[in-house]
Parts: structure tokens; C-alpha cells; sequence
């Protein structure tokens, strides 16, 4: 995810037998489009459902990446944040 940074995790699956069986545990991505009112134009971004819900918390796109600091941020959502502080 750009905006939280999760990946994918890797774990057992165990059964009622407790055999051990290696498995992912991968983050819940979704390709989503985040609508920036500064540049008036949308972004595509793989963002994860906590990350939807990070964004609408600081109060979207352009408010999320001028609170952080440039070296926290994807490359791409740096990007933005040049364009945004432009």
C-alpha cells in the first residue's frame, strides 16, 4: 500500500491434525481512483482499505501528503505532493 506501507506476510496454516503448511496473509489492495481538489484531476493508486480509511481520516489526497514528510512517502505519492505544493 502507498499511503500505510503494508505487505504481504507469511504465516502457517494449521490443521485440526496441527500439521504445518506455509502460507501469505496479503494485504487487502484495491485499485482505486482519489480525486485531488487542488489539481481539480484523479489519481489511480493501489491503496489498501485501511489506507481508503487513513486518507478520509487526514481529510483526503492533498491534506495526507502535505502532512507527511516527502522522505515517508511513495515515489509516487511524492510526485503529488510536488504537484499539490506547486
Amino acid at each position: 500500500c502507498m499511503v500505510t506501507g503494508k505487505q504481504g506476510r507469511s504465516g502457517n496454516n494449521r490443521s485440526h491434525a496441527e500439521n504445518k503448511t506455509r502460507r501469505r496473509f496479503e494485504p487487502n489492495l484495491q485499485e482505486t481512483s482519489i480525486y485531488s481538489e487542488v489539481l481539480k484531476r484523479s489519481f489511480r493508486l493501489r491503496l489498501t482499505a485501511s489506507g481508503l480509511r487513513t486518507l478520509d481520516h487526514n481529510g483526503g489526497l492533498d491534506a495526507f501528503v502535505m502532512s507527511r514528510a516527502p522522505s515517508k512517502l511513495s515515489d509516487e505519492l511524492r510526485a503529488v505532493r510536488t504537484q499539490v505544493s506547486a
